[in-house]
């Protein structure tokens, strides 16, 4: 049986890959929302987008079938009652005034297509755009309701973090921010109702208890997956999913690495510090190392493992993992640290391996590239004025499918 998820590394030969093109949900953020909405800036539409078809274009040349966020909620949506539950849930979820409930799945409803209503429940609805038919309250007349009465999704084109492939499974997650909790309906419906993806193994829900984002999952080899601590992702969640996983008879894992880093947001998710490039290479933010703390959790049998913590040198941990002599650990920026505090900034770590030795890239990050084609390794350059902004590199806007 051919497996729609297949990632049992992170450097095999990327076949599948799903990504989100920015659309009109930039256009929704303001400087007033930035910190909200958990950016530093206003990318400019336009340009961002241009980035993003060069990303895809990148991937086509190089052997990825690339399928699109969009794309697959509007085949969902083709049930008409799928659609109906959707759009409730969706209002529910991300509506808070009541009062408009009813309107806004009218409109919402009344749209001319399916992937025009998609678009639009991402790219937000302004309260002038929807008439409920009903009197001022003291909030419109105080002028409160002027605005969004449903908020855009601007961070949906880091499609790595709302779910994440795991072997044959998806961990579906539940975000720590809550203005990112809604992107991850999207997934639910995907894996519920999609004829190609619907009995995808779920090892993770979107509302099981602790929060764990995608950005932290990162698949070493078939037996083991490195998990991170950070800002976004809880230990409790990791140890809900090794539950999950090693109580899954055909699952392979047997081993989940828990990387402990700093909780702040220049650190982020494990793979903004930290990301495989070739068998025994790897990026790393140069001030990770001594600030690390690693733990196993080993499969015991059934759902139940053992934790220690694995006192070693990171590289001398990750080649045993992978089965090496060696494994070399490449500092963002090099030794320059002016270079490697605004490369790492602009995600010099985060790379996205589309096989063995060849990885793609935000050309801006012009020390570090050099000096990973000084290990051999074959870079590829996309461009990204605009899309850095979103604090992300090519990593985060995507999610691997298949690799073969």
């Amino acid at each position: 049986m051919h497996n729609v998820i297949n990632v049992f590394s992170e450097i095999a030969p990327l076949k599948t890959v799903l990504l989100h093109r920015p659309g009109k949900e930039l256009l929704n953020l303001t400087p007033d929302t930035l910190q909200q909405l958990l950016f530093d800036d206003i990318p400019f539409l336009k340009v961002a987008a241009a980035e993003h078809d060069t990303f895809a274009r990148i991937l086509k040349e190089n052997g990825a079938k690339v399928v699109y966020l969009e794309d697959l909620m509007e085949e969902v949506l083709t049930d008409r009652e799928v659609k109906e539950k959707f759009l409730r849930q969706f209002i529910e979820e991300g509506c808070a005034d009541r009062r408009y409930h009813e309107a806004l799945f009218t409109y919402l409803d009344s749209l001319g297509s399916n992937m025009e209503l998609v678009l639009k429940t991402m790219e937000g609805i302004k309260y002038k755009q929807i008439d409920a038919g009903i009197p001022e309250s003291l909030s419109d007349l105080a002028g409160e309701n002027n605005s969004m009465l449903v908020e855009p999704m601007p961070n949906l084109y880091f499609t790595r973090d709302p779910f994440a492939a795991i072997g044959n499974g998806i961990s579906l997650n539940r975000m720590y921010f809550e203005t990112r909790r809604r992107e991850t309906i999207y997934g639910e419906y995907i894996f519920k109702y999609h004829p190609s993806y619907r009995n995808v193994k779920l090892y993770y829900d979107r509302k099981d208890p602790y929060h764990i984002e995608g950005g932290d999952i990162l698949n070493l080899n078939a037996e083991t997956i490195a998990v991170g601590i950070s800002q976004r992702t809880e230990g409790n969640a990791i140890e809900f999913l090794a539950k999950h996983i090693f109580r899954d008879q055909e699952s392979p894992l047997k081993r989940i690495l828990a990387f402990s880093i700093p909780k702040d947001r220049s650190f982020m998710h494990l793979d903004t510090v930290f990301t495989q490039i070739d068998h025994d290479k790897f990026t790393i933010h140069p001030l990770i190392n001594e600030r690390l703390r690693v733990f196993s959790l080993e499969r015991k049998g059934d759902d139940s493992f053992e934790i220690c913590r694995l006192d070693d040198r990171l590289d001398k941990i990750l080649a045993k993992e992978l089965r090496l002599d060696h494994c070399e650990l490449i500092r963002c920026g090099g030794d320059d640290h002016i270079a490697s505090q605004r490369e790492q900034w602009n995600d010099g770590s985060n790379t996205l391996c589309i096989a063995p030795g060849k990885i793609l890239v935000y050309e801006r990050n012009e020390i570090t590239n050099k000096l990973l084609e000084s290990y051999g390794i074959e870079v590829l350059c996309m461009p990204s004025s605009e899309l850095s902004r979103g604090r992300g590199g090519p990593r985060c806007m995507s999610m691997p499918l298949v690799r073969e």
